[in-house]
């Protein structure tokens, strides 16, 4: 039985200009941290991720939802944890602070994301093996599919998991080779040039095979010098992509979009605001075939079942410490299957969960293992940091999502 839930604020300043890109100049990573107790001594850490100022209203609306489930008995919520997620997130007056963003949705993912913490770490298995070892009728029960049914029912997401269970065993490999990464930290925003050829060169030290400069200058030419920079460091057979952080209104899209064409993005991140879908359609068409990435800061499934419609996505950037949580993460990747694109997270929990979820995407979606991006700078607060060997996560084998944090006591909050 669930005994208590306790909030913690998070907050950790970067130095040197590490997390910095062309809108977040002085980032500070923070989270919210829900732990859900049990009477038998287990604790579910779930995460939320934020810049800093406002962290601790997420912490108060993670309160009140975690609240909702002391007394219930876990396994009980988890078989039909997509309707426990459905009336928290419709909740009649704190809906309105959204309704499914913002800071309600965000302290919803750190609860939901400690649910399935705590049900991992009930079974004494990684995240991973659990979501496994769901029947793809347990997995559906997990997830919330209002909003879908003209492009997703209930029946027709069973039936796409139970498609892939046959074929399971040629895409289990990745167990023992680990799932491939890419470095973001090579090209922040702050970064000088010579500290950008210096961290390139470091990454293909380290097996990286791509790796992502962030873009977005006053002066589009200091983007395209950069560009250029990271293109000779590297050669031509590594994937480097751009990312502007929404920096570039529709006309600046298009114009230095095609000018970074001459480096051959893998793709462009985040070109314009994230809510504008219609301007994402018109760039896509202007720079095809260069592909467009997002997903960072879309907020829930509706927005990107209208990202997906349009076409305009060559890759979706879904990520569980901002949308709801695990379950609209697998919801998300589920669109997206059946839309055929790729699912390539964005990174919030520093890889720590998500290297849990692109293992289900893989095995048990039939999702591409293309890789999941790496930033490097919170791993000394990790309980269980992401190993990454020669470019590769390897594979989590400790109970639960990764997610723990040492110290809680020190957090502000």
């Amino acid at each position: 039985m669930i005994t208590k839930i306790v909030v913690k604020d998070a907050r950790f300043p970067l130095t040197g200009g590490a997390g910095s890109d062309a809108v977040h100049q002085n980032p500070v990573y923070s989270y919210t941290v829900a732990c859900l107790y049990d009477d038998k001594g287990n604790c579910g850490t779930g995460l939320a991720f934020t810049l800093g100022a406002g962290n601790e209203l997420v912490c108060a609306a993670a309160r009140f939802y975690g609240e909702k489930l002391v007394g219930k008995e876990l396994p009980e919520v988890m078989a039909t944890f997509g309707d426990w997620f459905k009336q928290r997130s419709d909740e009649q007056q704190f809906r309105w602070l959204g309704p499914h963003k913002g800071v309600v949705h965000l302290a919803l993912a750190a609860v939901t994301n400690a649910c399935y913490d705590l049900w991992a770490k009930q079974q004494q298995v990684p995240l991973w093996k659990l979501l496994l070892d769901l029947t793809p009728e347990q997995v559906v029960n997990t997830l919330d599919l209002s909003y879908l049914e003209e492009v997703l029912s209930k029946e027709e997401a069973i039936q796409m998991l139970t498609e892939m269970q046959t074929s399971r065993t040629a895409r289990e490999g990745v167990l023992r080779t680990g799932y491939p990464a890419y470095d973001t930290s090579a090209g922040w925003f702050n970064y000088p040039d010579e500290q950008l050829e210096a961290n390139c060169k470091r990454a293909l030290d380290n097996g990286f095979k791509a790796l992502k400069l962030k873009v977005g200058a006053k002066d589009p030419d200091t983007d395209i010098r950069r560009a250029h920079i990271v293109r000779n460091a590297v050669g031509p057979q590594i994937k480097v992509m751009v990312d502007a952080n929404q920096q570039w209104n529709l006309p600046q899209a298009i114009a230095i979009g095609k000018r970074l064409a001459d480096i051959q993005p893998y793709w462009i991140e985040e070109p314009t605001h994230p809510d504008d879908i219609l301007a994402h359609k018109t760039l896509a068409d202007a720079l095809n075939p260069l592909k467009l990435a997002l997903g960072e800061h879309v907020p829930n499934k509706v927005i990107f079942k209208n990202y997906l419609q349009t076409g305009c996505a060559g890759f979706i950037q879904v990520d569980a410490v901002r949308v709801g949580g695990v379950s609209e993460f697998i919801t998300v990747s589920l669109l997206c299957k059946k839309f055929g694109v790729p699912v390539v997270p964005h990174v919030g929990d520093m890889g720590q969960l998500h290297q849990h979820l692109v293992l289900f995407n893989h095995i048990g979606m039939g999702h591409d293992a293309l890789f999941l991006e790496h930033i490097p700078h919170l791993r000394a607060h990790f309980t269980h940091p992401a190993q990454i060997t020669d470019g590769f996560y390897q594979t989590p084998e400790a109970p639960g999502s990764s997610c723990d944090l040492l110290a809680l006591n020190t957090f502000a909050g």
